[in-house]
């Protein structure tokens, strides 16, 4: 039962429980009273009560909003059933039909699947697994990767080492990181469209091709260390909403291929559609050796991951002196998680190309009058993904609280104040999204 109004439930959290990157003391947080569709009841610090559209899906997973009936039904009928067996030694139908699933959607060949609890674990899974398939070709001195700077790949340790080092979330930590090797963050491009409607990716060539040619430099000086290859494919999430052109993704693929490293893509973000493909290494046409897919994988029911590898791999590391992946979660494969996984994803496939493209060019046109305000220093869409990038750091509380009384919910960051709705959001409700973003910048801001 949702806490009577006058609740101290936001008293009561604060100073007991952690929030993401947030102290023990910092501010009250909002609580949580119902969800539905899109919307979000919420219960503001000072008692005052808000209805607002998730403008962030729940950090870019609930792509069908709350309370969805095929899901709740597809979590209710495996309930029934079973909600949880042990994957050691056994299998089950939820598993195995999402394994399959998933390798026939993938770009590129895939065959096989590990499932992990969350994004940041598949990420751990799938270095791991590069050190294992390079110590089963005889390269055990292969034990670093590289990435690209502005990346952002989890919180865990294997992860933060191929997040940003100095401007990521996890600089604190030097001492403990294992030491990789950073390429240049990829130069900035966007999709534009032709006045006869055709999609074209700009970016500054002089600047892409310099890039390109310390990526290949980096490779040929370290190629005896690394192991593979790690990036989020065209949009860069956490690390600043970073839009790239695809050909940066093709010259990592060639890097891979010339001094054999697995090239590890991280859809944990753009996976299912987000960026108006269904995966992102699609803008590419690009396969990668190594796959991790998270968040909107159970629609934001349930925490659930998955990292998939080609044919090539898996035989490598069954030839391999363990034969096997060298993981094991408790949860791993959770059939209540797989069960909806597979529901959700039923859904993606039957919706995502009218979608995306429809909330894509509601936030594209809403969002670009922010380019006129003094304190924009950038506006920005790709796919169902809207940003607004201000000269300086956001005044988070502010604009959130801005935003909320335009009914939206947003949660800025740096510098940044973005939209990364449900799919599901109707014309009316991308655009109060989006006019609620340009408002509460203005506002607090301009």
């Amino acid at each position: 039962m949702p806490e009577p109004p006058g609740s101290p439930l936001a008293a009561r959290d604060r100073g007991l429980v952690w929030h993401p990157y947030a102290p023990l003391d910092g501010p009250e947080p909002y609580a949580v009273e119902g969800a539905s569709g899109v919307r979000l009841t919420l219960r503001a610090p000072d008692g005052a009560r808000h209805e607002a559209v998730d403008a962030m899906a729940s950090w870019w997973c609930t792509v069908h909003g709350y309370r969805n009936p095929t899901l709740d039904a597809a979590a209710h009928e495996q309930l029934d059933r079973f909600s949880h067996v042990m994957f050691g030694g056994l299998t089950h139908e939820p598993a195995v039909r999402l394994a399959e699933r998933l390798t026939a959607t993938a770009p590129g060949p895939m065959s096989h699947v590990f499932f992990a609890d969350s994004g940041s674990v598949s990420v751990e899974v799938a270095l791991k697994l590069c050190l294992q398939y390079q110590a089963a070709r005889g390269r055990p001195g292969r034990q670093r990767f590289l990435t690209v700077r502005g990346g952002y790949h989890g919180d865990t340790f294997a992860a933060m080492s191929v997040c940003d080092p100095v401007d990521g979330m996890h600089s604190v930590f030097p001492g403990a990181l294992a030491r990789q090797v950073f390429a240049p963050r990829p130069p900035a491009a966007r999709l534009a469209t032709t006045p006869d409607g055709e999609q074209v990716w700009e970016t500054d060539v002089l600047a892409f091709e310099a890039w390109a040619a310390q990526v290949r430099a980096l490779a040929r000086t370290h190629r005896d260390e690394l192991a593979g290859v790690v990036v989020e494919p065209v949009l860069q999430g956490a690390g600043g909403m970073h839009v790239y052109h695809p050909d940066c993704l093709r010259v990592l693929r060639e890097v891979a291929d010339e001094h054999e490293l697995l090239l590890v893509v991280d859809e944990i973000a753009t996976g299912f559609g987000r960026t108006g493909r269904l995966f992102a290494s699609e803008w590419a046409d690009v396969a990668p050796d190594v796959l991790c897919v998270g968040k909107a994988l159970t629609g934001g029911y349930l925490s659930l991951a998955a990292v998939l590898t080609t044919r090539h791999v898996g035989e490598a590391i069954t030839r391999s002196q363990f034969r096997a992946l060298l993981h094991g979660p408790t949860f791993m494969a959770n059939p209540l998680a797989c069960a909806v996984a597979n529901a959700s994803l039923e859904l993606v496939e039957d919706r995502w190309k009218e979608e995306v493209p429809r909330v894509g060019r509601i936030l594209a046109e809403h969002l670009a009058p922010a380019a006129s305000l003094a304190c924009v220093a950038d506006v920005r869409a790709l796919g169902a993904v809207g940003v607004v990038q201000l000269t300086r750091p956001v005044d988070v509380g502010r604009v959130t609280r801005a935003a909320l009384q335009r009914g939206v919910w947003v949660r800025p960051f740096r510098d940044l104040v973005y939209t990364m709705p449900p799919y599901v959001c109707t014309d009316d409700e991308v655009r109060l999204i989006a006019d609620g973003i340009v408002g509460a910048v203005s506002e607090v801001h301009g």
